[in-house]
């Protein structure tokens, strides 16, 4: 009887193309996602400030319901935070922009240069702006103040 030879195994796995292939699918998908995932992080970043401005806002209200005009400075205003938001994200600060303190403030959250979301290059200060009860939220970038609706404001 003649011998037999046992069967050659059959070749698994993938070949250096088809790993080379898969890669750089995974590269066009990651370069696709990436600006996506940039713009989620600095608009939850944004919360922040937006928080932060909240809370001045909270904090003149309280101090204008017993005083005849607004306060011109964070420090000298009880309640407020400090002139950091809480997670280190953005400067906050009363601008003095000529308005009658009677009746007006504008209270503004401008970005860290040492935060990473001084990245977020369309949204560099967000303010609220507080005159005769009414409130007009702003915001701004390298190229100056958006257009309505303000795209740092959407929720």
């Amino acid at each position: 009887m003649p011998k037999r030879r046992p069967a050659a195994p059959l070749a698994t796995g993938f070949t250096l193309v088809e790993l080379m292939i898969a890669i750089a699918i995974i590269a066009m998908l990651s370069a696709l996602a990436w600006p996506t995932l940039q713009d989620a992080v600095h608009r939850s970043r944004r919360a922040d400030a937006m928080s932060s401005l909240a809370a001045i806002q909270q904090a003149q209200e309280r101090w204008r319901a017993n005083n005849p005009e607004y306060q011109s400075s964070l420090s000298s205003l009880p309640g407020a935070q400090a002139s950091v938001s809480p997670d280190r994200h953005y400067d906050l600060s009363l601008v003095d922009d000529g308005l009658e303190r009677r009746i007006a403030y504008t209270a503004r959250a401008t970005v860290r240069s040492s935060s990473p979301q001084s990245n977020d290059s369309r949204c560099q200060w967000l303010q609220v702006a507080v005159n005769g009860g009414n409130i007009v939220y702003s915001s701004g970038g390298g190229g100056g103040a958006n257009a309505a609706p303000d795209p740092c404001w959407a929720r």
